[in-house]
C-alpha cells in the first residue's frame, strides 16, 4: 500500500499535501483517543485496586485537555469528602 501511495505521489505531486494532512489528522485522532484512555478520570483500567478513580481527584486537579479560563490551582472545594 505504501508503494502505491508513493507511486501516486510521483505522478501527481499536488497530492503530497493531501497525504500529509490526512496522515496528520489520523495521527492526531489516535493521540487524542490515547490521551482519553490513559488520563481521563472516567476510565478505569484496574478494577481491583482502583475501581472508582474519579473519587481520588481533588478539586484543584486538571483533567481537561485544554482549559480556557479556569485556574485549577486556586479552586476551592465545595462539598464533603467520601
Amino acid at each position: 500500500m505504501l508503494h502505491q501511495i508513493l507511486s501516486q505521489a510521483k505522478k501527481h505531486p499536488s497530492w503530497i499535501s493531501l497525504f500529509v494532512f490526512t496522515g496528520a489528522r489520523g495521527t492526531g485522532a489516535a493521540l487524542y483517543v490515547m490521551h482519553l484512555a490513559l488520563f481521563h478520570p472516567d476510565v478505569s483500567w484496574d478494577r481491583k485496586n482502583n475501581p472508582e478513580p474519579w473519587n481520588k481527584l481533588s478539586s484543584n486537579d486538571q483533567y481537561k485537555l485544554y482549559s480556557v479560563n479556569a485556574d485549577y490551582s486556586q479552586l476551592k472545594k465545595e462539598g464533603s469528602d467520601f
